[in-house]
């Protein structure tokens, strides 16, 4: 049998280079901060053949509304 890995149930943010517990708000607010600080052409969005059409649209919809960027691709070009 392969390894067995413990779920996390604490969200974790990076200071100073480690990683440390931190609150669901604190969690969120940094990775917002993190969106904020990058451009566009540093950001994509990736989806999968698998998921509906619908749920493809979406996550186009939000890479290029939300994250302003046209980097998106999927699986389905395979």
């Amino acid at each position: 049998m392969g390894k067995r890995y413990e779920r996390l149930t604490t969200p974790l943010v990076r200071v100073d280079g480690e990683l440390r517990e931190a609150s669901w708000d604190e969690a969120l607010a940094a990775a917002a901060d993190g969106f904020r600080r990058s451009t566009p052409q540093a950001t994509g969005m990736f989806s999968c053949s698998k998921a509906t059409n619908e749920m493809n649209y979406v996550a186009q919809k939000f890479a290029r509304t939300v994250l302003h960027t046209n980097h998106v691709d999927s699986c389905n070009r395979t």
